[in-house]
């Protein structure tokens, strides 16, 4: 314990702000920010061009690996791992080299700082390297694993299904982020004992927070992620036209970035659409709310990617419905968790053009009943998804690992 008093979380990720403001998810460094009141956190995730290599960001001590020269160390992000290796095949030669040095840094950082647990964000590759820490740092340091989506979706086949597998029973315990998430990891055969479904949070306190005194639009929907297939925005874009023929006025903001910027750029053009259509890049967390706060509704379209790939528990979702705006998604697993008793009212098959435009029309002809919705909605999220509930049930799941391997018990 490097101060004395707290003990020492180690977190490995993939995906994680290069800097302060970055647009890449944040959703870790909100985690680990909230976590160091009662640890010393410590992160490892890999090191990308312009960032630094050792940081600390608001309280949270930062290791960036370098993995490859600076400027081919592109493997994470603007899109995500599984999503840079469908799109640019020669990525995997960097996966070994990605692998091996956040193991080597991880080992390191935990000789040196004598971790007391690991929580390793997604299954592989960071819970693989977490169990491998267990055997080879001498101490047998206990790990809790949370899977996001991609890793429990996406990476399928014989050797990946038994890797997982082995990840999740040698942890101490595990979360993931949605119900539905949870049911499938049962369907591997894992004990629903060492399961906790804990959602990433957001801050509906001071960030993401309705307006005090402005107006909705009446015809703006929004788009906010990264612009890769699993978000569906070539659906949305599909069904702009006949919105448009129906309700004029209608328009289209998109906040995000990704590998596919071009091709939906092109689908635009080829759409008639420039006009209407407005891509606004990447913008900083602090930007978000007030789109939220304008648009008339939020739209996700998700979809399962080719690659199975799919969202676990969409954070862009939630922080529009915490900004009180009226929102509809595609029907993908866990969705339920976040619209309940709304969700035959607010899931829709985006690849169904009708249907998406039907729900869409819906909610703009009718602005008092879905923001009465998206109201209600809000008062259910606050409750159990607000930054600070979620961090204190980390914190939890953290501390009973280190009060186990203390008492030199194992799980279940």
């Amino acid at each position: 314990m490097p101060d004395g008093k707290k003990p020492v979380v180690l977190i490995l990720a993939s995906t994680f702000p290069r800097w302060q403001g970055d647009p890449e998810p944040g959703f870790i460094l909100e985690l680990a920010k909230r976590l160091c009141s009662s640890w010393h956190v410590v992160v490892v995730c890999p090191h990308a061009a312009g960032a630094k290599e050792s940081d600390v960001i608001e309280g949270v001590e930062v290791i960036r690996y370098r993995y490859a020269p600076e400027r081919w160390e592109t493997l994470v992000n603007n899109g995500g791992i599984v999503t840079n290796l469908r799109n640019s095949k020669w990525k995997y030669l960097l996966v070994p080299s990605f692998v091996w040095c956040q193991a080597w840094s991880a080992w390191r950082t935990t000789r040196r700082l004598h971790v007391d647990v690991v929580h390793a964000h997604w299954l592989i590759p960071q819970g693989l390297l977490a169990a491998l820490l267990k055997v080879t740092s001498g101490r047998k340091v206990p790990y809790v694993v949370t899977s996001h989506g991609a890793d429990l979706f996406a990476l399928q086949g014989g050797l990946l299904n038994g890797l997982k597998k082995m990840v999740l029973q040698q942890s101490h315990s595990a979360t993931v982020v949605s119900s539905a998430m949870l049911d499938r990891v049962v369907q591997m055969g894992i004990s629903p004992k060492k399961l906790d479904v804990i959602p990433m949070g957001v801050d509906m306190v001071d960030r993401f927070v309705p307006a005090v005194n402005s107006q909705r639009s009446a015809s703006e929907l929004l788009f906010v992620g990264r612009l890769v297939e699993k978000k569906g925005l070539s659906h949305l874009l599909d069904a702009m036209p006949e919105l448009i023929k129906a309700k004029p006025d209608t328009t289209l903001s998109i906040a995000g970035f990704g590998p596919d910027e071009v091709r939906l750029k092109a689908q635009v053009s080829a759409l008639g659409l420039n006009n209407k259509v407005h891509f606004l890049g990447a913008l900083p967390q602090d930007a978000l709310p007030q789109l939220y706060q304008r648009a008339a509704l939020f739209v996700a379209p998700f979809v399962q990617a080719t690659s199975g790939d799919q969202e676990g528990l969409p954070v862009a979702l939630m922080e529009a419905i915490g900004c009180g705006c009226p929102a509809i998604a595609g029907n993908v697993a866990g969705l339920a968790d976040i619209f309940g008793s709304y969700a035959h009212q607010c899931v829709v098959d985006p690849r169904d053009t009708a249907a998406l435009v039907a729900a869409i029309l819906a909610a703009l002809y009718h602005p008092e009943a879905a923001q009465l919705q998206a109201n209600q909605m809000r008062a259910y999220l606050i409750d159990h998804l607000n930054w600070d509930a979620v961090a204190a049930r980390y914190s939890a799941v953290l501390k009973n690992a280190t009060a186990s391997q203390l008492a030199g018990g194992t799980s279940a």
